[in-house]
């Protein structure tokens, strides 16, 4: 083990510009895990970490458990990990691991794209849901929050571990795919409950989810195959984003039940 003391480490410093940079991953080429349940969660899913960093007080309690993942494990003052990390009370551990961008985009596989998001919790959380209902690929358009950043991660729980990202992808990407496009509007189109009941909507498909304030791109909406309302009898105007996907992405998963 690595003891690392002082702020001004070299190393130190590319820990906390990974954790603190939302888009650093895309030029170092490693993005940063923190807090042991995320860990826990990327090895279950065959990913091994470059760097494995550990406080004092967790390496005296569990260093042992996470020892052999790799031969840079780094051992830093409980303070000085708290400087680092993004979180309001801090995780005694954390991961580096190497990040490489995904470019092609699978034509013919249950796709969610994201349009414009910008919250970070609301991607994390869409992508949470994603893979919970059998969602294979994420494409992101230009303008949505960095994936792999460090709040992203954590608002994804493990979920990056098992989809297909894509990021920055254009509008012809997504027209390009060969499952049916959907989208969601607070105004026009059919229920989707109704459609599920009928029978009529597709499980295989690929759903569009739009930035919190416009919604999904005009350009986007028209070449939809379907676009679909929502129920909400208690008379809300509209619903979160990432609400409003669990939904839509659960309706879809059920259809192919």
């Amino acid at each position: 083990m690595k003891p690392i003391s002082s702020r001004d480490n070299p190393q130190f410093k590319v820990w906390r510009r990974l954790a603190q940079d939302s888009t650093a991953y895309r030029k170092a080429g490693q993005f940063w895990l923190e807090g042991d349940h995320l860990c826990r969660a990327a090895l279950e899913r065959g990913v091994r970490p470059l760097q494995v960093v550990l406080t004092e007080s967790f390496q005296a309690e569990q260093g042992e458990r996470w020892q052999g993942l790799t031969d840079q494990v780094f051992v830093v003052p409980d303070a000085l990990f708290a400087s680092l990390s993004g979180l309001e009370s801090p995780a005694r551990m954390g991961f580096v691991v190497t990040w490489q961008a995904v470019h092609e985009v699978l034509p013919d596989v249950s796709t969610v794209v994201l349009d414009r998001l910008q919250d970070a919790g609301n991607v994390g959380a869409i992508l949470r849901c994603a893979s919970a209902f059998g969602y294979r690929q994420v494409l992101a358009i230009k303008g949505t929050a960095a994936l792999w950043s460090p709040k992203v991660l954590r608002s994804g729980m493990g979920a990056h571990f098992g989809l297909r990202l894509v990021e920055s992808v254009s509008h012809a990407d997504v027209v390009s795919l060969q499952v049916p496009l959907l989208t969601t509007s607070s105004h026009q189109g059919p229920f989707v409950h109704e459609l599920l009941r009928r029978g009529e909507l597709p499980a295989l498909c690929a759903w569009v989810f739009g930035h919190e304030g416009q919604g999904v791109s005009e350009s986007l909406m028209a070449t939809a195959r379907l676009s679909v309302r929502i129920a909400q009898p208690g008379g809300e105007e509209s619903l979160n984003v990432a609400t409003a996907a669990a939904i839509c992405l659960y309706a879809s998963a059920s259809a192919a039940l």
